[in-house]
């Protein structure tokens, strides 16, 4: 499998992509390394039929031993109430899985959302997209030029967000492509990529990426999806200060999991971390109803009272909009939070 990933891979990328074909899938092993006894967790193994399990090496030495209720084991460890039937929790919770352009979302006006790749390096549990038909929105170039002639046809828009999947899965001979090809529509100004691989495997962050990032005639945001502080760490602070180091803006999306930062002093923690990283909270979504995440779910009333203790506790500029994205509407739709 690794031989297979790396083919054509520099040196520098065969790190990574290593470190993805290494990722942990049996979720009996994720427990031994972490020293916690499998056996009452066995009953949600099979919830790999739902959605398999994929975790990083660099990820699993950021969990604390012997901690079942770990804050980053619980994004990624399959559990029993992932079978459990609950009203409004669907397949598609976003309306995305009926697009005119294969790989291509044209939710808001100004921007458009290109699927670059289906696969990520972490398979997260209350993954929006866990449903998502990837097999029939494929990355690649013959796609990936129906979304530049889209873009050609549609002036009204002026920024791309590169999505998935995780768009950074694409090698980095793939992404000066792609970005190329964007860049050769006049009216495109912004590239934003929203990936989670930069925080589970720092060494995505390349210098290949950071120079083609740098060099690039857009404007260039990375939205990092980071939940709890603890997946902040040395590694992963010093690739933001090579991002910024070329002229990227890093912003953070999160979302509200019941269990592993719904507190207070968790979304302090997260907030504070954070910008000490160089990245400035974002949106904090409340969880899209996805099928077999229900278990994750904090109460809007709840969520807003969360977030009115953080503003008390936090600079304005480290609290993050709370938020939710309904299928169909023309942007995201802001919590109103209950403050005195």
């Amino acid at each position: 499998m690794p031989d297979i990933i790396t083919r054509n891979a520099s040196p520098v990328e065969q790190k990574w992509l290593k470190e993805i074909a290494n990722a942990v899938s049996d979720p009996q092993i994720l427990l031994q390394q972490l020293d916690i006894e499998p056996t009452q967790w066995m009953s949600g193994f099979s919830a790999r039929t739902l959605f398999s399990q994929r975790v990083p090496q660099s990820f699993i030495d950021r969990m604390e031993k012997g901690n079942p209720d770990d804050p980053l084991l619980r994004q990624v460890l399959p559990v029993i109430e992932e079978f459990e039937e609950a009203i409004g929790f669907t397949t598609d919770p976003l309306d995305e899985q009926d697009n005119d352009v294969p790989g291509l979302l044209h939710k808001y006006k100004n921007r458009v959302l290109m699927i670059v790749k289906g696969g990520c390096a972490i398979n997260c549990r209350y993954c929006f997209r866990r449903h998502f038909p990837y097999q029939d929105n494929k990355g690649g170039k013959e796609t990936w030029r129906e979304t530049i002639a889209y873009l050609q046809d549609h002036p009204e828009v002026d920024e791309v967000i590169l999505s998935g999947g995780d768009p950074l899965m694409a090698k980095d001979h793939e992404l000066q492509w792609l970005i190329e090809a964007i860049e050769s529509v006049p009216h495109i100004k912004r590239l934003r990529i929203h990936s989670r691989l930069p925080v589970v495997i720092p060494s995505r962050v390349t210098l290949a990426l950071t120079h083609m990032l740098e060099s690039s005639r857009l404007a260039v945001v990375l939205v990092t999806h980071i939940n709890h502080a603890n997946e902040i760490d040395d590694e992963l602070r010093a690739s933001m200060v090579k991002l910024k180091r070329a002229g990227v803006t890093l912003l953070n999306q999160g979302v509200l999991l019941r269990g592993v930062n719904d507190s207070v002093e968790a979304l302090k923690n997260l907030s504070n971390s954070l910008f000490d990283a160089g990245i400035l909270p974002y949106y904090l979504h409340v969880l899209d109803k996805v099928k077999g995440a229900a278990h994750f779910l904090v109460a809007d009333e709840d969520a807003k009272i969360l977030m009115s203790g953080l503003i008390k506790e936090v600079s304005g500029y480290l609290v993050p909009r709370l938020t939710r994205e309904v299928g169909g509407r023309d942007s995201k739709t802001p919590l109103d939070l209950h403050l005195e």
